[in-house]
């Protein structure tokens, strides 16, 4: 049995599939599908925290499958621009936890993350599947994954 690290860019996979599909990702299917017949050694999901009640429940619901919640304050700059992304914070969470596992899952379509698949596919050894919205997904993280599984219907909720 294989261990799997799994790292989950929750910003990214809720804007993703809301624009793509008008949708929102299915945590428990894609759990299912990335765990199977795999070791969990570490689970992450990365959130910013702006404070909502529904925000909060949502969080305990991935608590509840299985993820280590991490957020991270919302922050609204005076120019009225936004900041809240964990590209540093996933970036070396999957460096540390890369060691204990033999697969490295990323959901994110985010091509910073080209150079993290590539150091731990080459330098580290390890494989790296990265799940994605198709045509929200830089190329190059697509080409410097082992493999690419792209979110569609069978990784979607059902429309309400």
């Amino acid at each position: 049995m294989k261990n799997v690290a799994l790292f989950v860019d929750v910003q990214n996979v809720y804007y993703t599939t809301r624009q793509a599909y008008q949708r929102h990702f299915n945590y428990q299917a894609f759990w299912q599908r990335a765990t199977h017949q795999r070791q969990v050694v570490k689970a992450f999901a990365y959130a910013i925290d702006r404070g909502d009640p529904k925000q909060k429940a949502f969080q305990n619901i991935l608590k509840n499958i299985g993820f280590e919640v991490k957020t991270k304050p919302y922050i609204q700059r005076a120019d009225g621009s936004a900041k809240g992304d964990w590209d540093v914070g996933i970036t070396l969470d999957a460096m540390e936890f890369a060691q204990a596992a033999d697969v490295i899952v990323l959901v994110s379509g985010d091509g910073d993350f080209d150079l993290l698949a590539q150091k731990v596919r080459h330098q580290l050894g390890k494989t790296v599947e990265v799940y994605g919205v198709p045509a929200l997904t830089a190329a190059s993280l697509i080409q410097a994954a082992d493999q690419f599984i792209a979110i569609e219907e069978d990784l979607l909720l059902p429309q309400k």
